[in-house]
């Protein structure tokens, strides 16, 4: 009966980490040079995902109440109906829209066919032009006022009287009362337009919707329809409560046109947090493909320093093999010395790309954004990818053959 076979050699841990560090501190500029393709990969993909919750966090931040509680609604342009769809908007319908639960302000906006006539300051009708200016004329709904959170810098709003009664009153936008060198209103100032004569009842400083309101004339909605002739109003602006945009868009055009709802066109803001995640999905998209392509990059420059290693090295492999060293201790020998330098990559990836993250939030006054698991999950990719760039050479230095090892190493 033959002996049994000795079991084969263990390789301490200790041991193999030791190898392994002495092989890569032997060529260190080698190493370092191989490392920075994966510290590029890592440090993309974590300054990637960090900047990309960051520009969402500031997305929902700066997505104020005046914008997410905005509800424009329109006719639909070139709707099948004709003059039906032109007067889709009822006159009635800041009433209508105040009625529906949500709706904190409303008010309807329309611009004014004036055929062509100038806007004046003074009664002299001057032949060259001079004292006239062009300017859009507006018609509004008293609480189209309160809907875009106008400001006065001087006198009043037109109420529902002065449109029922249709009197000759105006408001001008602060850049329309510059052009007519209108300053206050203490002396009842006038305007024409044409040759109507409009009492000034008010001036306005500023909006924080319809930006338009600044540069035009407005004039109660009631006189419009006496004095140009307008058919229906063309919008109404809506300002509902906070959380109620989607409600309020949904019921605002059966409450305008119970009939034929589909006439009416309504714009409302996205919400928030779907804003938030497609920001965030576009970005990833984009920067994570460049983070794959610099993780492949470092991938291959490990996988091709690894080889040259076990070719450069098959006299040291030959020797060690006939000593003793099984096929397994080679392999996990190279196997390690790729993982380490992902690892070294990952380390410092990891560390540039959250400084990244907190350079550009702190260059642009954000708060940044990280997930915590991503600095400590970044080294462990770098290594994950290390290994699997080192298998292939590692295994091919365990295929090396103790004797044609060691011939090749002393020719």
């Amino acid at each position: 009966m033959s002996p049994e076979p000795p079991p084969p050699p263990r390789l301490p841990l200790r041991e193999l980490v030791r190898e392994a560090g002495a092989g890569l501190l032997a060529r260190p500029a080698r190493v370092g040079l191989t490392v920075l393709g994966t510290v590029i990969g890592v440090g993309a993909l974590v300054a990637t995902l960090g900047l990309s919750k960051t520009a969402g966090n500031q997305i929902v931040g700066r997505f104020s109440e005046v914008a997410a509680t905005d509800v424009v609604i329109t006719p639909v342009p070139g709707a099948i109906g004709g003059d039906e769809a032109r007067t889709a908007i009822p006159w009635d319908a800041e009433a209508r829209l105040r009625r529906l639960n949500g709706v904190a302000e409303a008010g309807t906006l329309s611009d004014v066919d004036v055929r062509g006539e100038l806007v004046r300051s003074v009664p002299i009708n001057d032949p060259l032009g001079q004292t006239d200016v062009q300017l859009p004329v507006k018609a509004a709904s008293p609480g189209l006022w309160r809907a875009v959170r106008a400001r006065l810098a001087a006198g009043r709003f037109p109420d529902a009287g002065h449109s029922e009664r249709a009197d000759r009153i105006v408001v001008l936008g602060a850049n329309a009362a510059r052009r007519l060198g209108i300053r206050n209103v203490e002396q009842q100032p006038a305007i024409f337009i044409g040759d109507r004569l409009y009492q000034v009842a008010g001036l306005v400083a500023k909006v924080q919707r319809q930006a338009s309101l600044l540069g035009s004339v407005t004039v109660p909605e009631g006189t419009a329809r006496r004095d140009f002739g307008l058919v229906a109003p063309a919008s109404v602006q809506v300002e509902t409560d906070i959380g109620a945009v989607e409600v309020v868009a949904r019921q605002a055009p059966r409450a305008l046109h119970p009939a034929n709802p589909a006439l009416l066109r309504v714009a409302a803001p996205p919400d928030p947090e779907t804003l938030r995640a497609g920001v965030e999905n576009d970005l990833n998209a984009l920067f994570l493909l460049l983070g794959g392509v610099s993780l492949l990059v470092g991938a291959l420059g490990i996988a091709n320093v690894t080889l040259v290693s076990v070719l450069e090295r098959v006299g040291e492999i030959g020797l060690r093999r006939a000593l003793g060293a099984a096929r397994r201790h080679i392999a996990a020998q190279f196997l390690v010395e790729s993982a380490v330098m992902g690892l070294l990559g990952g380390i410092v990836g990891a560390s540039l790309g959250t400084l990244v993250v907190v350079g550009v939030s702190a260059s642009r006054t954000w708060t940044p954004v990280l997930d915590p698991w991503m600095p400590l999950a970044a080294p462990l990719a770098g290594a994950l990818v290390g290994l699997l760039s080192g298998t292939y050479p590692s295994l091919r230095a365990a295929a090396v053959e103790p004797v044609e090892a060691l011939r090749a190493g002393t020719q």
